[in-house]
């Protein structure tokens, strides 16, 4: 999964009810990217299968067998039903995500395997290879299939301070894609401070170091948590000069454009607070959307979260809407405060809006430990207008601001590719990759950058976020303290003088 705010509450024409103590995911450390990551009892050396021969593997049930997967570290094992990542660099392997068979094989071979953090789908190519994807993720990930685990996975690892630090390094090392973009040696890194580190060195101390060594990135997937007897902390940093995602922060947004641009009527709320919509003079559309994912009070699902999407959409783009002298003349779409999520939603949401297929974005995850500039093959991700729906094809402002974040920002990218979409506001966030985590000997849990997304032209906005066509003030305090919404402004003025 992706990054995203604390969970919201109420459903359709409610107010967003104060979260229960928020669960993992793309909040703290996890990544509608979440996504093989943040589980795994980590600590103690545990049994290591081994792969059946080529024979006994024509024999097995589909996806046995032991798979060396292209990027991301892990290594994955599948025996009796049950499926277990392992993360590992050249200084450690330690296990991972857990999930467990759901139902009888699938078309080709197909396999589904749930667990709280994820559902995870096998689908084997031949006895040799097999590829496996995340529900609600976009693309798939190579897996190879191979004698057995690397020998460190049958190892009790260490637990001392130096160790904690040396994987924590290696694992950026090995696997983060944006060094160079974001301008940080991290040779230099480790040269300052492994120093700092000895066998006394407290929890405490230790957390500080490794948060200090990872904020000159300002990658706001880059993440460090600890819940711990000893240490209760979390470390991120995000671009300089921008806000992120939360809950209260969304609450405040939403409450000064309903007072200011709706005069005080309150938005329609759907999809568990989520999305929000209201209607302008002059036929225009307004669709405000907070996150992709947690779209009904319970944890989130890919499946239930896309059901309640289609009932959402199936309200809000009407065939009345979309064509017809009393339709939308044009659509405001805002996401300048959205905190991620899963990006197929955000592509079945591009679908209502286009009627004809296009080229979105494509995504490579760094595919080589010694170098940064090597990723696995490029797959390129597709919006395709969705059957039997009403579509609108109108003008569209997209308002974006550095609180895009995440699956909110590969949406940006979607809509960016389609016909009569201008961008207003401010740029976005910048961090576009899943998130991959991770967890230490110690049990601490942290995250980082691995994937490289890019239009179809080839640029990456990693970093520097996607530029607005127009640029405007974003919730600045300035613009809250005199009223005004410029962006908002900017949009409605635009979409009136297109219609």
């Amino acid at each position: 999964m992706r990054s995203v705010m604390s969970r919201a509450g109420a459903g359709e024409s409610a107010r967003p009810a104060r979260p229960a103590p928020r669960r993992t995911r793309r909040a703290v450390l996890t990544a509608v990217g979440t996504v093989l990551a943040l589980a795994g009892a980590v600590g103690t050396a545990a049994a290591v299968p081994t792969a059946p021969d080529t024979r006994a593997a024509r024999n097995a049930a589909p996806a046995d067998g032991v798979w060396r997967m292209d990027g991301y570290g892990l290594f994955v094992t599948v025996s009796g039903g049950v499926l277990r990542t392992w993360d590992t660099t050249v200084l450690s392997c330690l296990p991972g995500l857990t999930a467990t068979r759901q139902g009888a094989p699938g078309p080709g071979g197909e396999v589904r395997f749930g667990s709280p953090e994820a559902v995870l789908i096998v689908r084997q190519r031949g006895t040799e290879r097999a590829t496996l994807a995340v529900d609600g993720g976009v693309g798939t990930r190579d897996m190879r299939r191979v004698p057995a685990l690397p020998e460190l996975c049958g190892r009790a690892p260490a637990t001392g301070p130096l160790a904690n630090f040396d994987v924590f390094w290696q694992t950026f090392e090995e696997n983060y894609a944006f060094f160079a973009a974001r301008g940080v040696d991290w040779d230099a890194v480790r040269a300052k401070y492994r120093p700092k580190v000895t066998a006394r060195t407290t929890p405490a101390e230790l957390f500080d170091i490794l948060a200090e060594m990872t904020a000159p990135l300002q990658d706001g997937h880059v993440a460090l948590e600890t819940d711990t007897p000893e240490l209760t902390r979390s470390a991120r940093v995000g671009r300089e000069g921008t806000v992120a995602p939360s809950l209260e922060y969304d609450e405040r947004v939403r409450e000064f454009i309903e007072r200011r641009d709706f005069g005080g009527v309150p938005l329609e709320s759907h999809a568990n607070g989520a999305i929000g919509y209201g209607e302008l003079p002059g036929g225009i559309g307004y669709l405000r959307i907070n996150r992709f994912t947690w779209y009904t009070p319970d944890a989130p699902v890919y499946q239930a979260d896309a059901a309640e999407l289609t009932k959402v959409l199936d309200r809000i783009v009407t065939r009345a809407r979309t064509s017809g002298p009393g339709g939308w003349r044009g659509l405001i779409v805002d996401i300048r405060v959205n905190a991620g999520g899963m990006d197929q939603l955000g592509l079945s949401i591009a679908s209502r809006l286009t009627d004809r297929s296009y080229q979105a974005y494509a995504k490579q995850a760094r595919n080589d430990p010694r170098d940064d500039t090597r990723f696995t093959r490029r797959q390129t991700i597709g919006v395709v207008p969705a059957a039997g729906v009403p579509r609108y094809t109108g003008p569209i402002a997209l308002l974006t601001g550095g609180s895009t974040v995440s699956a909110g920002e590969t949406f940006t990218q979607a809509l960016s590719e389609r016909p009569s979409t201008v961008r207003i506001g401010a740029n976005t966030q910048g961090i576009f990759s899943d998130v991959l985590g991770r967890t230490l000997p110690n049990g601490w849990k942290f995250s980082l950058s691995n994937e490289r997304y890019t239009n179809p032209r080839g640029r990456s906005f990693e970093g520097p976020g996607i530029a607005p066509h127009v640029r405007t003030p974003v919730f600045t305090e300035k613009e809250f303290a005199a009223g005004r919404d410029s962006a908002f402004d900017r949009a409605k003025a635009l979409l009136n003088a297109r219609s």
